[in-house]
């Protein structure tokens, strides 16, 4: 035969104890999601980014402009090299 044990069912003087519980469990958690969005609002302006800096523009070229070698495009082509 097998033995099995069950977890006996709370008593009537152990209920208000595990609602009390429970209930200060509850109050802890959203007190701390409180806490964690509070941090958040506070926080979160600062994180925007600024305007990005924008890249000298070059003059264009009087001829087409198309394909021109740069320093890495030279650098590409050096590693390309076996």
């Amino acid at each position: 035969m097998h033995s099995t044990s069950y977890l006996a069912a709370p008593t009537e003087t152990e209920m208000p104890k595990i609602a009390a519980n429970l209930s200060r469990r509850g109050f802890f958690v959203g007190a701390a999601t409180a806490g964690a969005v509070a941090a958040t609002a506070v926080v979160a302006p600062s994180l925007r980014p600024g305007p990005s800096p924008q890249a000298a523009a070059r003059p264009a070229p009087e001829r087409g402009g198309g394909y021109s070698v740069t320093d890495h495009v030279k650098r590409y082509y050096k590693s390309t090299l076996v």
